[in-house]
């Protein structure tokens, strides 16, 4: 009975060893995934900022500006492109909207983003886009792969329609998560008009038929917690210039925007909560159970070696039972005579 059983140990001992790796190594890579169908918005805001004024062309320091960032999965345009990429897919529709302190709106840039809901490398396909520019990102853009390293990495700048590195500037602790800190500076650059300007009658074909031109450089900042890859916290000193030009006057340059744009505490709280419990679940798949299905597998060998000992040990000699003292025989009796 012992024998059967040390080999049933034996059999779930090697069985449990050889998921530990496979939950790593084989499920993990298939299993996690960003949701084609993921919804999420952020508040950010610039306290105080500079803003222009289209009816003056001059710049003017405003109390708040806002910047509603809004992620939306596109479901059906994910599995449409599955089809042709034979991978997991996730299209992303962005937009960052920004809001002057009335609350009406300053400008506003809509991208389509289109990449691997596995390792967050972009994919190309029909629609890739910023603000109606057909695009080919490289590199990540919102989110870090899954178990983010201490490492530079390509991140896409959305104004630029180009790719730069992000520096890896060290760990850094952030409302309690250990999180990886990076930077990322975009040096003055001409860049695009947006599409949809905020005067009526005024529009970019018009501004560039002036001669006037629009700038911009950022410092790009951003608390990443390694094990998801999601962004806890983002900031941008960000600038903006429109130049020269008959719009101008004198031809000169004029600030456009202007601040030091952070998320807004209430946001920054609920994607805390929200990273933490997905943390769990990915640690789940890379270290729990991996290291839990080891040790477990290590315990049941050992419990059928040694069952496989005691099977095998010889079976004790039973004792004998003592022998009683024989009585003196009649022979041995001597009579005493009288």
């Amino acid at each position: 009975m012992r024998r059967w059983a040390s080999l049933v140990l034996l059999a779930l001992a090697v069985f449990f060893t050889a998921l530990s790796p496979l939950m790593r190594w084989y499920a993990f890579p298939r299993l996690a995934k960003i949701p084609p169908s993921q919804y999420q918005d952020t508040v950010l805001e610039a306290k105080p900022a500079t803003l222009i004024d289209y009816g003056t062309m001059k710049a003017k320091q405003v109390p708040k500006v806002t910047i509603v960032q809004t992620l939306k999965g596109d479901v059906a345009a994910s599995d449409r492109i599955e089809q042709t990429a034979g991978r997991d897919v996730v299209v992303w529709d962005a937009l960052s909207y920004v809001a002057g302190p009335d609350g009406k709106m300053v400008s506003e840039i809509p991208e389509r983003y289109i990449f691997d809901a596995h390792s967050q490398e972009p994919v190309h396909a029909t629609g890739e886009m910023v603000d109606g520019d057909p695009v080919r990102r490289e590199g990540i853009e919102y989110k870090w792969p899954f178990l983010t390293e201490k490492r530079d990495y390509t991140y896409f700048d959305a104004q630029t329609r180009t790719s730069a590195p992000i520096h890896y500037k060290g760990t850094r602790t952030f409302r309690g998560l250990e999180v990886y800190y990076f930077e990322q500076t975009i040096p003055w650059t001409k860049v695009p008009l947006p599409k949809k300007m905020p005067v009526k009658g005024i529009t970019p074909e018009s501004v560039e038929k002036m001669g006037t031109t629009r700038w911009y450089t950022t410092k790009r900042m951003f608390w990443v917690e390694p094990v998801t890859g999601a962004p806890v916290n983002g900031q941008e000193i960000h600038k903006e210039e429109l130049r020269g030009g008959d719009l101008l006057p004198g031809g000169g340059k004029v600030t456009a925007f202007a601040g030091h744009v952070k998320m807004r505490d209430d946001y920054a709280d609920s994607i805390v909560a929200m990273v933490t419990s997905q943390r769990t679940l990915v640690l789940l798949l890379t270290s729990y159970l991996p290291w839990g299905f080891l040790v477990l597998g290590a315990a049941l060998l050992a419990l059928s070696l040694h069952l496989e000992a005691r099977s095998r040990r010889p079976a004790a000699s039973a004792r004998r039972p003592s022998s009683a003292p024989s009585p003196a025989s009649d022979e041995g009796v001597v009579s005493g005579g009288p």
